[in-house]
């Protein structure tokens, strides 16, 4: 199956300039999301990990069901403000503004080993905060998972000369 077939392309959105990759095309068809999960789950036996994290809001969806599926614990890795705990932050940049993510003080432990997955790689700003996130909780980034890489972009070229081990699903022009 090619998950390319389920990825609707949307000019101009959200804003001029911008090809947005939508995802909710996969995830709709019973078949190709769990075509998508399957293989992600197969791509995370490459990773030596303790838990799962993801980025709101899309990355949850991918990462909750490969949580259940591996038997690993699920951290959200959440928008400014949605958190009730106590817990660290990271601001960072994105393609068409800035923004902030966060994660509970008591989600990541001492040395726990992190696989992060997420819907979407474009210039890599959100996968960089999550990395620092799950640093800053003293644990480290196993590694990284993607349903669409736009691989023009450069986030996963940054990520990897930042050390860190990639892998994607789809690969896209992001325009």
């Amino acid at each position: 199956m090619d998950l390319k077939d389920y990825i609707r392309s949307i000019p101009d959105y959200p804003k001029k300039g911008i090809l947005f990759r939508d995802i909710t095309t996969l995830i709709k068809d019973e078949k190709a999301f769990s075509n998508c999960i399957d293989q992600i789950v197969n791509k995370s036996k490459n990773f030596n990990f303790d838990k799962i994290a993801a980025i709101e809001s899309r990355g949850f969806v991918f990462a909750s069901a490969v949580s259940y599926l591996v038997e690993k614990p699920f951290i959200m890795l959440r928008k400014k403000n949605k958190l009730p705990a106590e817990k660290y932050s990271v601001d960072f940049e994105l393609e068409y503004g800035k923004a902030t993510i966060e994660v509970h003080k008591d989600s990541v432990k001492k040395n726990d080993k992190v696989l992060i997955i997420d819907d979407l790689i474009a210039t890599g700003g959100t996968a960089e905060a999550a990395a620092k996130l799950i640093e800053i909780s003293e644990g480290s980034v196993a590694g990284f998972i993607f349903v669409i890489n736009l691989f023009d972009l450069g986030g996963c070229d940054k990520l990897v000369e930042s050390g860190h081990k990639i892998q994607s699903l789809i690969e896209f022009p992001g325009h």
